[in-house]
């Protein structure tokens, strides 16, 4: 019996050697983040608290601009119902967005030169404060129907809004 499992076996072998030893058609490198920029900094929470290793208050950061978020972006956004319900301490979902920063629970956001933007969206790095610190971080804004989409990279992360009413 052992001598017809033998050859059995043997085949299974050459076939899980034949399978591992092919050539991998992706790159080492590749990580799917094609057009994305390289951000050194870690994200913020969706409250908008700085990351532990946040830049100290008055340290080089990008300097940010006034005036550069479309009007369709403009107004109160949760990431829940809880988040519009004005007068709540505890909205940490809730994004103020005006005609020059993102205000979050503990945080606020200017873009900085680099952003573009149209009509419903923008991309680019925003200058960063919060509990006494400052970052630069990528954000992007798109309204997609009657949502906004926020996604961050370094990590990469998207979080969807609906508008307050």
């Amino acid at each position: 019996m052992l001598r017809a499992i033998a050859p059995i076996l043997s085949c299974f072998g050459m076939l899980a050697v034949v399978a591992c030893g092919g050539r991998d058609p992706v790159a080492d490198g590749a990580n799917n983040t094609a057009g994305l920029p390289t951000v050194n900094e870690p994200s913020p929470d969706v409250s908008g608290t700085p990351p532990t290793n946040a830049v100290a208050e008055g340290n080089a950061v990008a300097a940010p601009v006034s005036g550069k978020i479309p009007a369709a972006l403009q107004g109160r956004w949760g990431l829940g119902a809880n988040d519009c319900i004005p007068g709540r301490s505890d909205a940490k979902g809730l994004l103020t967005i005006t005609g020059d920063e993102l205000r979050f629970y503990e945080s606020r956001a200017k873009p900085t030169s680099n952003v573009e933007t149209d009509d419903d969206s923008m991309s680019g790095d925003f200058a960063f404060t919060g509990e006494g610190q400052s970052w630069t971080k990528f954000q992007a804004l798109k309204l997609q129907g009657q949502d906004l989409v926020r996604t961050e990279t370094n990590p990469s992360a998207s979080f969807n809004y609906a508008k307050c009413t």
